[in-house]
C-alpha cells in the first residue's frame, strides 16, 4: 500500500511578512493624505460654524435696533433670554452652543480687536492656543 503524503495548505511566515510589509508601505502613502484632508474639512466646518453665528448675531441685532450683544453676555445670549426682561429678545437665535470642529466653544468679542467697528468670532483651531496661525475667525487676512 502506497502512503500518500498529505500536503498542508497555508501561508508561510515569509508570505505573511511580505503582505504586511506591502500593507505598511501602502498605509504610509495613504494615511498622510487622509489626515491632510481631514484637517481641511475641520477648518471648513469651523468656518461654516462661524458664519452661522454671524447670522444669529445679525438676527439679534435686527431685534435690538442694530446693537450686538456685549462681550460680557457672550454667545449664551443667543440661546437663552437674559435674566432681566428684554422685550426685544425673540430667540433663541441658536439651538445649541456654537462649537468648532475640534469641540471647543467659539469665542466672541464686541467690539472686536480685529474688527473694531464690529465683532470678532474666533476658533482657536486644532492647537487650542490663541493668536496662532491656525486660528479661524470672521476677519479677512
Amino acid at each position: 500500500m502506497l502512503k500518500r503524503r498529505s500536503r498542508q495548505s497555508g501561508f508561510t511566515l515569509m508570505e505573511v511578512l511580505l503582505v504586511l510589509a506591502i500593507l505598511g508601505v501602502i498605509m504610509s502613502m495613504v494615511l498622510p493624505r487622509l489626515l491632510g484632508r481631514q484637517q481641511h474639512a475641520n477648518a471648513d466646518a469651523t468656518r461654516l460654524s462661524v458664519r452661522g453665528v454671524e447670522q444669529a448675531l445679525k438676527l439679534y441685532a435686527l431685534d435690538h435696533g442694530g446693537n450686538f450683544p456685549p462681550s460680557g453676555d457672550g454667545l449664551n445670549i443667543l440661546q437663552e433670554a437674559p435674566s432681566q426682561k428684554d422685550p426685544r429678545w425673540r430667540g433663541p437665535y441658536l439651538d445649541q452652543p456654537p462649537l468648532d470642529a475640534w469641540g471647543s466653544p467659539l469665542a466672541y468679542e464686541f467690539p472686536g480687536r480685529r474688527n473694531p467697528q464690529s465683532y470678532d468670532i474666533q476658533s482657536l483651531g486644532p492647537d487650542r492656543v490663541t493668536n496662532t496661525d491656525d486660528d479661524i475667525g470672521n476677519w479677512a487676512e
